[in-house]
């Protein structure tokens, strides 16, 4: 499970937050809790994806190591999404 403010990665909207973890009400009145993910790149994309049985893929970002590996590879063959996750990862271990 992934706490509140925690900076993952999801294979929708990519590098993100956790937000909030909050419960939601289904069909007859049954509460499921979703995490609230908002986009670093794009403050717009919101999405909500169930704590449990999420069909989405969600992961704990790369380690640096691994980043600075596939920009020295395949970069240039990765998903734009990959890429955002690798110059996040760069980027915010130089700060």
């Amino acid at each position: 499970m992934f706490n509140k403010k925690e900076i993952i990665f999801s294979e929708k909207i990519g590098v993100c937050t956790v937000a909030d973890i909050t419960k939601l009400t289904a069909n007859r009145g049954v509460t499921y809790e979703y995490y609230v993910l908002k986009s670093v790149f794009d403050k717009e994309k919101v999405s909500y994806i169930p704590v449990e049985n999420h069909l989405v893929q969600l992961r704990n970002l790369i380690s640096k190591e691994e980043a600075e590996r596939i920009k020295n590879s395949t970069y240039e063959e990765e998903q734009e999404l990959i890429k955002q996750e690798v110059d996040y990862v760069l980027n915010k271990v130089q700060e």
